[in-house]
């Protein structure tokens, strides 16, 4: 069954920490006010959709903005240039890939670790849990309120946690368990993931779980243990995933 996305409208996550879902990508943005600024957490697909975003932003608050890209895909870092001029915060994987595709960068504040960020009495933590979803993956985490943005380190689409776009060449399957260890260990009880619906700790701890399972058969199948097709039938996503996890870096 496929879910309908309601019009994108601002969800108050928690006082003053929102997220926004757009049906195109069924992508899900988010945006944390304090008392001095702002912080924009992705920007969308392209150009016009960046600007939409940022107009969204100012039906919230006239504060300045900093950005944070929670990795390079196009549809969560391509409407950057809305924002610009502005404080860029991105794992430098990701700054490089963007590069790469030939974007204009401007000069990023790098995440290449635990970052805290003091928007006016309200902190926000930026964090590096390593490979995954992408080689630049960067989760937000807002203290004191048990929200976590956790780009596509977790997705949530229909009929399941990952879709085949979930692993791609620049996916690390052996990083991405630990990765959701880590948000588990925040003890968030609201995560909004890079796609679909906002979701709990269950939800994370079932992708996690979903994750490790996908990791040993992808042994199993390097080292002749198992055919892909036995693989996908012990796997508790759809075949289709399952042999796109499979074909993902280990």
């Amino acid at each position: 069954m496929t879910e309908t996305v309601p019009a994108p409208r601002w969800r108050e996550l928690a006082p003053g920490v929102f997220t926004r879902r757009y049906a195109g990508w069924d992508l899900s943005v988010g945006l944390v006010v304090g008392a001095a600024r702002c912080l924009v957490v992705d920007t969308r697909e392209g150009p016009d959709e960046g600007a939409e975003l940022a107009a969204a932003v100012r039906e919230i608050t006239s504060l300045p903005w900093s950005v944070v890209l929670t990795h390079d895909h196009f549809d969560h870092a391509d409407g950057l240039p809305a924002f610009l001029p502005c404080e860029v915060w991105a794992h430098p994987a990701c700054a490089a890939a963007l590069r790469e595709r030939d974007r204009a960068v401007p000069d990023y504040r790098p995440v290449d670790g635990r970052v805290e960020l003091d928007l006016g009495g309200r902190s926000v933590v930026l964090d590096h849990p390593g490979a995954a979803h992408s080689r630049g993956d960067v989760y937000v985490h807002v203290p004191g309120t048990g929200v976590v943005f956790a780009g596509d380190l977790v997705e949530h689409v229909p009929g399941g946690s990952f879709g085949t776009e979930s692993f791609g060449a620049d996916t690390t399957l052996a990083g991405w368990p630990p990765a959701l260890t880590r948000l588990l260990g925040l003890a968030p009880h609201t995560v909004v993931p890079g796609h679909g619906e906002v979701v709990g700790p269950g939800f994370l701890a079932r992708c996690r779980d979903e994750l490790r399972l996908l990791l040993d058969l992808h042994h199993a199948v390097r080292a002749g243990e198992l055919s892909p097709d036995a693989a996908a039938a012990r796997s508790r996503l759809p075949a289709d995933v399952t042999v796109a996890a499979l074909a993902a870096p280990g």
